[in-house]
């Protein structure tokens, strides 16, 4: 008669592969890569024109890099004429080249329009979109708390100025998209082109021409610390 726990030869046979297979799958797990944990993304802002620089109670939270025009438009300026800029047109990326807003002039509906030439809900600002469909207007004017700066030893010859800008509104999106509702200020570097050209609105008869001039920006973004 055979012992209950004692396991017959053709049981033993079974179980021997059996306990090699898994073995060998746990050795070979041991042996694989384990998924790396990504680190948060630090943003080196590059050093400023004293300016323009942001004040020290805020921090940067996004950078895009923009690429797109400045569109232009000759028009009158005193007893002469002169480009003056209607619009930038950009999309800005991530480090990743996946796009994170794009860049333009639109009204600001949380301002009065006191400008009786101007039809809009709101004065004329530069204003961000994020993919997220959360939205900032800012302006660039001291008086708003923003400035620029065309210093050679920071901003690239023949480039538009490196600028900071003061949000003066900021709304979430139409499905609660918030990543730049909390934004305070924004800086316009490490510009390229976009400038005016020099040709094309030399008189009167040149009103109306418009130019579209190719450039790229970082543009950072800060909310309070």
């Amino acid at each position: 008669m055979k012992k209950c726990n004692a396991p017959d030869r053709q049981t033993m046979l079974r179980i021997a592969p059996i306990a090699c297979s898994t073995v060998l799958a746990l050795a070979f797990t041991a042996l694989l890569p384990r998924p790396a944990h990504a680190e948060p993304t630090t943003i080196v802002v590059p050093a400023v024109p004293a300016n323009i620089e942001v004040p020290a109670d805020n921090k940067v939270f996004l950078v895009g890099h923009g690429v797109g025009t400045q569109n232009y438009i000759c028009s009158r300026s005193g007893t002469g004429v002169k480009y003056a800029l209607f619009t930038p047109e950009a999309t800005l990326f991530g480090d990743d080249d996946k796009q994170i807003t794009t860049h333009y002039f639109s009204p600001n509906p949380f301002e009065p329009n006191t400008d009786p030439g101007l039809v809009a809900d709101g004065p004329i600002r530069a204003t961000w979109q994020h993919k997220d469909t959360s939205t900032v207007w800012a302006s660039g004017a001291p008086a708003d708390g923003g400035d620029s700066s065309s210093d050679a030893r920071f901003v690239a010859k023949n480039a538009i100025a490196w600028v900071k800008l003061k949000v003066v509104g900021a709304q979430v999106g139409p499905t609660a998209g918030d990543k730049l509702a909390l934004t305070t200020f924004i800086q316009r570097l490490n510009t390229q082109g976009g400038l005016a050209p020099s040709t094309g609105c030399n008189s009167v008869d040149d009103l109306g021409n418009q130019a579209f001039v190719p450039y790229t920006a970082d543009y950072f973004f800060y909310k309070l610390q």
